[in-house]
């Protein structure tokens, strides 16, 4: 489970079970507009999980998304968290809805979402039905169904809301069906006569509400009119879908004909017959092994497999098949739904192990025996023939209502002769293949255990208090499980066998990834040999396969990332990856993408470390790694076209994806940052003479990465990337390493740390003979010298860069460190030399064609503009790089354009002009924790307020904007102060 405490939050509780709203008391939440309300109920059904930028555009838009999706998503987002989180200081972390590895996840309990509660309640109220307590599960029931205000997620666009509409409509049918069984079988058919009238007709063409109007009608002695409501649904499902009714409701009308008194009402302690259960006949096998007492979880998924167990309608047999790795507990699963859904098969449960992954897999043949004699067929009357037998089954099987629970499937093939011919028995089968395709049959993938189910499977056996005494513990043996039923299975058993163990103990036994596998063993259990049986079946290409595509550090690889460590074409690495996710031994999650449970993947390096030699194993991953850098730079080519930068990294052997525009390379840069970072981090530490690709793969990547998500993440890679180079003597790449350092102390304001990496950096640079690196600093170290207000200083660094663009051939370095010239100018009380240079960086990077250079200097020539007294000039400059930034996605850049703008509407006098463009800048700022951009837009709110009349909050503006500019220590501070000193009440 995920941690799902929100210790910051109002106390809200949210309904989806009805039109979106949020209540705090009794107050309702303004939730803002339509999408933004179905992008907060996206986040609320994940339930804590991360769901990434690219699927909640896929969520809200489909196919149809504008090109300012992503923009719009983080609004929302950023909208959200106000709404959320009302009191949270600025840059305060958000606690409630949170930025995860490009997306984001909502930390919201559970029982403050109606929806939530609602399957959790449906969940106990089946289990009770299933045991035979009807008077509780009529009332969780009733408490379940108590929740819905309407049509859930009402009025909410976008193809995730609409396709959970249909799940949480047929949950809420699901409910209704089984309150009404428990209210018949407790005597109460005449207060269910009228609901069942009307949802009857709400859903003309579902049989059970059809029957349990006709058995209710029965029993309040109007038996024409049961006979009528037969008749209206057996001519509507005629009518519509060519079709007669079903086994159970034909019974019920032959049983109303005939005034069957199995019909009447239950004597006391006697359940009475209804429309979904009938008399047991006698000797009816009853083959289901024993439920297991520990079971925890799975709600949903058990929800939608009895559904389809007993839920469909016309002559099909319903088929339910569930697929996973080895371990997920696929098999648990199976047996509890099965016992759950024993109340509506009285004619029996068949099952059987079919030993799918042994190498001597169960004969279709021989279960066909066992079944049909268990089935009250006399051995000698089973024919030889297969499908003879097969036919025989099936007619013996035609008038009864049979469960059968097909264990451990191999393929298709295996189970066809196994299946019932007619309506009336239901089937269930578990299946590590993916393969195994049967007509009709609806497939459920289960997944591992979420963290709370883990962690009550672990105290169920374990013993809660353990669990509960060390909970920090206990959820890391959980993840050293990777939330495995089977391992967490296994340690907990381990823990319950040795109670002078502690948690913290275990889970220390298990930090060795090489010997977790070999702690993960209890009794007969063991996830090793469970792993084993899976990959002794694997044909040699799959299997070498396996191996090789768990050497990546990634959590998961895009279809051309498998083909470059397989070092094969994107079609053959496809045909293998899905053969191995055929085979269960690999997860493909989404259209080309893959990955392994983190025990799996251990095992597969297991078995490579036997099998491959060490230097094929490198080989594999330092092509893995020249891919990226390749497919980086084409993209930094695209977003920074004609940098010098291109021409100085390390050579690459591979060509890399290509991209057709820019919107494609930065989405791939999202997409695939995980892959980059971990296999980054692995090169450093692992790959021999990996630390030259490795180094400028860092550099490239990280100045194509905007907003504050990932610098720490960025931080720490390029501190192990420096430390590791410092170590091997290579100064180039400790250079670059602590230039993007540097840069990223910069993006965060922590000015100290940022001189020192830069100065650092230059030095380097220039000991390593590495111009690129040395006119990288020296500009860097002059904007944060001009922001530190020691613009002297500045003007000899920028002058060093912009002599080294004269080498690198590099026009485009050369306008943008112009235009930071001519800022520094400026401070240095030379207007005319400002001016010059600011005009001529505009020209230069016009005759570059450059879009992202343009627009840079375009608004540095804004600024020099307006400090020069021609704001209107300064405004046009200013608008033409705004359009630019926000086509080319440069949010930080948008946000500090917007305040400049402001700033000249202010100049103007055009103050209501001056707060939309601040108001504008604050958003963005405040989104990506630009806090010099937001001390700019605060100070121009501040003044343009106070002209409007509102000095108070004019006041309040200018404070906050002046503790942002001390914080930094930024000459804009002096403005601010003045303008406070002057506006300050006088003594009375």
């Amino acid at each position: 489970m995920r941690d799902t405490t929100e210790p910051t939050a109002p106390l809200l509780h949210f309904q989806l079970l009805g039109p979106v709203r949020a209540l705090a008391g009794d107050r309702h939440v303004d939730l803002g507009a339509r999408q933004q309300r179905a992008m907060l109920a996206v986040l609320l059904l994940r339930g804590g999980a991360t769901v990434s930028s690219d699927e909640l555009i896929d969520a809200l838009w489909g196919e149809n998304a504008p090109p300012q999706a992503l923009g719009t998503v983080r609004t929302y987002a950023s909208r959200l968290r106000a709404l959320l989180e009302p009191g949270r200081a600025a840059r305060t972390p958000a606690t409630v809805l949170v930025s995860v590895a490009g997306g984001y996840a909502l930390h919201v309990a559970p029982e403050r979402v109606d929806a939530h509660v609602f399957e959790r309640l449906l969940a106990q109220a089946t289990a009770a039905h299933a045991a035979g307590d009807a008077a509780t599960a009529h009332d969780t029931y009733a408490a379940a169904l108590k929740l819905w205000h309407g049509t859930a997620l009402a009025g909410l666009p976008g193809p995730y809301c609409e396709r959970q509409q249909d799940r949480l409509s047929e949950a809420r049918l699901a409910a209704q069906e089984g309150f009404f069984d428990c209210a018949l079988t407790l005597g109460r058919h005449t207060e269910v006569v009228p609901e069942l009238t009307s949802l009857t007709a709400e859903h003309p063409l579902r049989e059970r509400l059809r029957a349990q109007l006709v058995l209710a009608l029965y029993r309040c002695g109007r038996q024409v009119d049961a006979l009528a409501a037969y008749a209206d649904a057996r001519r509507l499902l005629v009518e519509e879908l060519g079709v007669e009714p079903g086994l159970e409701l034909t019974r019920l009308h032959a049983q109303v004909l005939a005034g069957d008194p199995a019909l009447a009402l239950p004597t006391a302690g006697t359940p009475a017959a209804g429309p979904a259960e009938g008399r047991r006949p006698a000797g009816a096998p009853f083959q289901l092994p024993a439920g297991i007492p520990d079971f925890t979880g799975r709600e949903q998924l058990l929800s939608e497999v009895q559904g389809a167990l007993t839920g469909a309608a016309g002559p099909a047999v319903p088929i339910a098949v569930l697929t996973g790795i080895g371990g997920v507990g696929k098999t648990t699963l199976a047996v509890h739904a099965a016992h759950l859904a024993r109340p509506g098969f009285p004619d029996g449960q068949l099952y059987v192990d079919l030993r799918g992954t042994s190498d001597e897999a169960a004969d279709s043949g021989s279960v066909l025996a066992h079944f049909l004699q268990a089935l009250d067929v006399p051995e000698s009357d089973i024919p030889d023939d297969l499908e003879q037998r097969a036919a025989l089954y099936r007619s013996v099987l035609a008038d009864r209502r049979v469960l059968l629970l097909l264990d451990n499937a191999r393929d298709a093939a295996q189970l066809r002769p196994l299946l019932p011919g007619t309506a009336g028995s239901a089937v269930l089968v578990t299946t590590r293949s993916r393969a195994v395709t049967l007509g009709g049959a609806r497939q459920f993938h289960v997944g591992v255990a979420s963290e709370a189910e883990a962690l009550s499977l672990l105290a169920a056996i374990a013993g809660e208090e353990r669990v509960t005494a060390e909970p920090r513990a206990a959820r890391a043996l959980a993840a050293a499980c990777g939330h495995l039923p089977l391992a967490v299975r296994i340690v907990a058993s381990r823990l319950a066998s040795r109670p002078g163990w502690t948690v913290a103990s275990l889970v220390a036994r298990l930090d060795d990834e090489r010997r977790r596998l070999d702690e993960l063993q209890a009794g007969d259990l063991t996830v090793e040999t469970t792993f084993r049986l899976g990959y002794a079946h694997l044909p040699p290409d799959q299997a070498r396969a396996f191996r090789l595509l768990a050497l990546a550090d990634a959590p998961d690889l895009p279809l051309t990332a498998a083909a470059v460590l397989l070092g094969t074409d994107d079609f053959t690495a496809e045909d293998l990856a899905e053969g191995l996710a055929d085979a269960g031994m690999l997860e493909s999650y989404a259209p080309g993408r893959y990955r392994f449970h983190d025990l799996l993947r251990l095992y597969a390096r297991r078995r490579a470390e036997h099998t491959e030699a060490a230097e094929d194993r490198h080989a594999a991953v330092a092509r893995l790694l020249d891919h990226l850098l390749a497919t980086v730079g084409n993209a930094s080519r695209i977003l920074e076209p004609d940098h010098a930068l291109h021409r100085h990294l390390h050579p690459v052997t591979a060509a890399g994806t290509a991209f057709a525009d820019a919107d494609e390379a930065r989405g791939w840069l999202r997409r695939e940052h995980i892959t980059l970072a971990a296999t980054l981090a692995q090169a450093v530490r692992e790959l021999p003479g990996a630390l030259r690709p490795a180094g400028d793969l860092l550099l490239t990547w990280s100045g194509l990465i905007e907003g504050p998500a990932h610098r720490d993440e960025l931080r720490r890679l390029s501190e192990l990337t420096a430390v590791a180079a410092h170590a091997a003597g290579d100064l180039r790449v400790e250079a670059r390493a602590r230039y993007t350092l540097g840069n990223l102390h910069y993006f965060t304001d922590v000015y100290e740390a940022a001189e020192r990496e830069l100065s650092e950096a230059l030095r380097l640079a220039e000991a390593a003979g590495d111009p690129m690196c040395r006119h990288l600093a020296a500009n860097a170290l002059g904007i944060l010298c001009f922001a530190t207000d020691r613009p002297a200083r500045a003007l000899p660094l920028l002058e060093q860069a912009r002599l080294l663009c004269d080498g690198l051939g590099d026009q485009g370095s050369e306008a943008r460190v112009l235009a930071n010239t001519a800022r520094v100018r400026l401070a240095l009380d030379q207007p005319r030399e400002a001016e010059r240079d600011a005009a001529e960086a505009v020209r230069i990077a016009r005759a570059t064609g450059n879009g992202p250079t343009i627009a840079l200097t375009l608004y540095q020539h804004g600024c020099v503009l307006h400090k020069t007294g021609r704001p209107d000039l300064a405004a046009r400059q200013l608008q033409d790089a705004l359009g630019a930034f926000i086509e080319q996605q440069q949010r930080g850049w948008e946000g500090l354009a917007w305040a400049r703008l402001a700033e000249c509407r202010l100049a103007e006098w055009r103050d209501q002009d001056a707060v939309s463009c601040a108001e504008q800048s604050l958003t963005i700022a405040r989104d990506l924790g630009k806090t010099y951009c937001q001390g700019l837009a605060l100070a121009v709110l501040g003044r343009a307020r106070t002209r409007l009349g509102d000095p108070g909050r004019g006041r309040t503006h200018l404070s906050e904007a002046l503790t942002l500019f001390e914080r930094l220590g930024v000459p804009e501070a002096a403005a601010v102060r003045e303008l406070l000193a002057a506006r300050a009440p006088s003594a009375s």
